[in-house]
């Protein structure tokens, strides 16, 4: 089963619903060990892609992500806002002009976006970002992907790599962002990062 260019709107409107639900909830993660925006932050760039998802219907898959891309970075605050707007960048490059992709392309715009994420924000696995969600979550796609399982079912698992990654971040000291600076008071905090970057992967999941 390929991945269709609806149901990567669909995903879009998806995350946009799912991240409106838990602003509250990512809000009160930050709080803990950040500046209390992440929630704010990530549905008020979110919300701004809702409107464009109809016009953008007639593009091609890489157009529709990087128009994502560019609304998080011109609307997004914070460290979040270059972050998944990179992620969103990287990934287009991997699918640009295509109406469809396999289960093969969307584990290599998925690793596309995580390589972005790595090199925008200096981070490593273990260091109390949105990378903790997100890479397991990429290594996991391919490696199932690559083995011949459905793209649903490689997604499932993929997802839950993501929500393992995510509360792994508790006991973590942050190496990154503005939790680094409480040092050893960050540990004992799940990551908001990790858990935004969560929820839009059940989502990409759901909308398939």
């Amino acid at each position: 089963m390929n991945v269709t260019k609806q149901q990567i709107l669909n995903w879009l409107q998806a995350v946009a619903k799912t991240i409106a639900e838990n602003k509250d909830y990512l809000t009160e993660l930050d709080a803990a060990i950040g500046d209390a925006d992440h929630g704010i932050n990530l549905e008020r760039g979110f919300q701004k892609i809702v409107p464009q998802l109809s016009k953008l219907a007639t593009k091609d898959i890489g157009t529709i992500l990087k128009t994502v891309s560019m609304t998080l970075i011109s609307s997004i605050g914070g460290a979040s806002g270059p972050l998944y707007g990179t992620f969103f960048l990287r990934a287009s490059t991997k699918v640009m002009g295509k109406e469809e992709l396999t289960p093969t392309e969307l584990a290599d715009l998925l690793q596309a976006g995580v390589a972005g994420v790595i090199q925008r924000g200096k981070a490593n696995l273990g260091d109390k970002t949105m990378l903790d969600a997100l890479s397991p979550a990429a290594t996991v796609l391919t490696e199932l992907v690559a083995e011949g399982n459905t793209i649903v079912d490689a997604l499932k698992q993929a997802v839950e790599a993501a929500e393992t990654g995510m509360k792994q971040t508790i006991p973590l000291v942050a190496k990154k962002g503005r939790a680094s600076y409480l040092g050893e008071r960050s540990a004992g905090h799940q990551d908001p990062g990790a858990t935004s970057s969560f929820l839009i992967l059940r989502a990409l999941l759901e909308s398939l």
